[in-house]
């Protein structure tokens, strides 16, 4: 499905822009793809620094971004800004290399429009008024009867809040589940006198069908998690073969998780790893569902704020694969710092940093399906 964009002016079309992108940008560039004057989603980057070399290496992958959605044929520019409007429309520099690196590869920009501090306006509006338009025009053609969008593009990467109690609870399950599984399949851990819980020692049996547990999940309720089933998705997270397989079976489906878990058993065994069940973490293939990733981001980010901080880089970079995969590198790159200052040598958490400080968005993101913005 595509957005049917039916402005009837500038202000109308800067009024939607939110509605794509599913926040208010702050401090970036947005490109709208169309194609035949249907828009095709939405990117967001940050500005580049005041500089004429980094403005054209911004220009040339903005629009390298945009020449990847199929069936592009132009997109309209809108900065977001602090910057007052002043004499004129402030970027006007970016917006001229946007045009050029535009032209070269046969797009058009259809408009090139500007929200600064204290008004708006368009750099191809020959009537703009001295120091632009009020932003109240935009504001008064918001769809009503909407839910509010987060504020901006970082907006909504915080943990959700848990108790210390609740963490508490979480912590003595993880230590229950740990001495459950040093019991039943000899993980090293020393002689055991304590009692060992009948409740871990069944959460510690679920691992026998890991793709079973990693699709229940999905279905379990986030903000109430039971203190064990969180411990036992943690423990999962933690460990790199284990989250692999959830990452690829919640990127396809169970059938995936099944072939990432054989996979991965072979490749212990010395065989190749399949190129098309790696491609996945890559950010190749197939399309995911997006509510489907939603929902595991959702798990993963609730597992990670009921563990201890010793244990939660493990779910910490999960949420920052899920985000990346989901097309918000802003949120990723949060997720993925947060991972790496509890363990700088994350291996995961690292892989979506450099995803991210290289521009590197998944092939899917460029094959829009509702609820996956082009890139943020």
């Amino acid at each position: 499905m595509t957005t049917v964009v039916k402005a009837a002016g500038a202000a109308e079309f800067l009024a939607l822009v939110p509605r794509l992108l599913g926040y208010t940008a702050v401090r970036s560039a947005v490109l709208v793809p169309t194609a035949r004057g249907r828009s095709l989603g939405a990117m967001r980057l940050d500005l580049p620094p005041d500089d004429p070399a980094m403005i054209d290496m911004f220009a040339s992958t903005a629009v390298g971004f945009v020449c990847r959605v199929p069936d592009v044929d132009a997109f309209v520019v809108v900065v977001y800004t602090d910057e007052p409007i002043g004499d004129a429309l402030p970027f006007a520099p970016l917006v001229a290399a946007l045009r050029l690196r535009a032209a070269a590869s046969g797009l058009t920009i259809v408009d090139a429009l500007v929200v600064a501090g204290d008004g708006w306006g368009s750099h191809d509006d020959p009537d703009l008024p001295p120091h632009g338009r009020p932003l109240a025009e935009i504001v008064t053609r918001m769809p009503s009867g909407q839910a509010a969008l987060p504020a901006d593009q970082a907006s909504g990467a915080a943990l959700p809040p848990h108790s210390a109690a609740e963490r508490r609870r979480v912590g003595a399950a993880m230590r229950s589940l740990r001495t459950s599984l040093e019991v039943l399949c000899g993980i090293p851990g020393g002689p055991h006198t304590e009692r060992v819980d009948p409740a871990a020692l069944e959460a510690a049996c679920a691992l026998d069908d890991l793709p079973r547990l990693i699709e229940r999940a999905l279905a379990w309720a986030p903000d109430d998690l039971p203190a064990m089933d969180a411990a036992l998705i943690g423990w999962c997270l933690a460990r790199p073969s284990l989250r692999d397989v959830a990452l690829v079976q919640w990127a396809g489906d169970i059938v995936d998780g099944e072939d990432a878990l054989d996979a991965q058993r072979r490749w212990e065994d010395g065989e190749e790893y399949p190129a098309d069940l790696a491609a996945v973490m890559w950010g190749e293939g197939r399309r995911p569902d997006p509510e489907r990733l939603g929902r595991a981001l959702e798990l993963s980010r609730h597992v990670a704020a009921l563990l201890s901080v010793r244990q939660r880089p493990g779910p910490l970079a999960v949420c920052a694969w899920l985000s990346w995969a989901l097309g918000r590198s802003t949120h990723a790159e949060r997720y993925a710092q947060l991972a790496q200052e509890i363990d700088p040598e994350h291996g995961l958490a690292d892989i979506i940093r450099s995803f991210v400080a290289a521009g590197h968005l998944p092939d899917w993101a460029f094959h829009r399906r509702p609820g996956i913005p082009l890139g943020t």
